[in-house]
């Protein structure tokens, strides 16, 4: 089934119709879809259609692995080191457009309540001001903490870092790394090392221990490019895990084949996680490896493991053989440059034979994730969802609105 949101939305729905509910509809009766890239309307409106998908199907994991493939040029000396799989969270901080332009009405009131009311002295230039809301709720920090731990129990990962800067913002950003550690306590049976705060989890299926450990976020940084090997999952609230996301896949290639997914309770939408470029566009230029290993982690999502398999083996093939896209062929010496299209060939080309399949997956993240109750961590006994046909979220025009594919 192919649903469509974004610029070529307004092709099909009129012109004003960025995100149709029609869509939204399907994601969440199909419960699995991928898209692409989205151009999010200049104006007023929608600050961003990407974050609009993400609050409307409340997809409150941003989850972002990070590793190495061999060959891919990259700017540090070992970026084999870097193996991390980031929990972002997506529905609340800063992101959740709670803002007011400077001199608007809007804007003036909340300085005044916030002066007169609540006797705030530190707004500098009150009189020409914008003004925003960061809200970082108990709730939304202990689903997304739940699910980060629970993937490192599922997938035998080694620790969990909660990065923040509660040692500015107190309250919000310090109650996440607070209410992070409580989880742990209170829902895994985490025990203080050397008296806190950071604590160690017992792995149930393993008897192996998970430390869970708190960093503030400008330490971080330069931690995953001095000691990346220390630093496994990640759980971070949204602005952070930007940051980190993209500074992380940097270091061992570029976004140009980080993959990503949005998950929530009831469906997951997989994304490549470059904009739009359309200086490109119908070239047949860029890399596609972003969006095909987000397809790889939706096939692991569903369960199609063989499947996914292939797919992280096929890339592993084509970049060690030095046959890739423009952006790692003028990085690379003696690299064959190949157009998206081909090296979308390529990838086929090497995906046999493939040895040693497995559910753990060849690229070092055996996944599937799915926090709540609706589809099962693999090893347990949750009740799972059958899957028939995932959801393309797309742009391209079309006679009709909701066509099959």
């Amino acid at each position: 089934m192919e649903v469509y949101t974004g610029e070529k939305s307004t092709q099909v729905y009129g012109q004003d119709v960025w995100l149709p509910a029609e869509t939204l509809d399907l994601i969440r009766e199909y419960r699995v879809a991928i898209k692409g890239p989205l151009t999010t309307p200049v104006g007023g409106g929608i600050r961003s259609l990407n974050v609009a998908l993400r609050q409307e199907l409340d997809l409150y994991v941003c989850l972002r692995p990070v590793r190495y493939y061999q060959g891919t040029p990259s700017p540090v000396k070992h970026p084999e080191l870097t193996d991390m799989v980031i929990f972002r969270e997506n529905s609340e901080d800063i992101y959740a457009g709670i803002e007011w332009k400077a001199d608007s009405a809007e804007a003036d009131k909340v300085i005044k309540f916030l002066r007169d009311e609540m006797g705030v002295k530190k707004i500098r230039f009150p009189e020409h001001c914008g003004i925003g809301i960061k809200p970082c709720s108990e709730e939304g920090t202990k689903r997304l903490v739940r699910a980060a731990i629970e993937y490192a129990i599922t997938n035998d990962r080694d620790s969990l870092t909660l990065v923040h800067k509660g040692n500015i913002m107190k309250f919000t950003e310090g109650a996440f790394k607070d209410w992070g550690y409580q989880l742990a306590r209170e829902e895994f049976g985490g025990e203080l090392i050397d008296g806190g705060p950071w604590l160690k989890i017992k792995n149930p299926n393993t008897g192996k221990e998970i430390v869970v450990k708190d960093v503030i976020a400008d330490a971080f940084l330069q931690q995953i490019l001095l000691r990346p090997a220390e630093y496994d999952v990640i759980a971070c609230m949204n602005l952070n895990g930007d940051y980190i996301s993209d500074a992380l896949a940097a270091q061992v290639g570029g976004i140009g084949i980080a993959p990503g997914a949005n998950i929530g309770d009831e469906c997951a939408l997989f994304e490549a996680t470059h904009g739009t470029a359309p200086k490109y566009a119908g070239q047949d230029k860029v890399n596609p490896g972003s969006i095909i290993l987000s397809a790889e982690m939706m096939l692991r999502h569903m369960q199609w493991f063989e499947a996914a398999d292939l797919i992280v083996k096929g890339t592993e093939g084509a970049i060690a053989a030095k046959t890739v896209t423009y952006d790692f062929e003028r990085l690379m010496e003696g690299a064959k440059l190949l157009k998206c299209s081909e090296f979308g060939d390529a990838i086929i080309a090497n995906m046999y034979p493939v040895s040693g399949l497995s559910k753990t997956g060849a690229d070092g993240f055996p996944f599937f994730y799915s926090p709540g109750e609706s589809r099962p961590l693999r090893g347990s006994k949750r009740r799972g969802i059958a899957v028939s046909r995932p959801v393309l979220c797309s742009g391209e025009a079309s006679p009709r609105r909701c066509r099959d594919s």
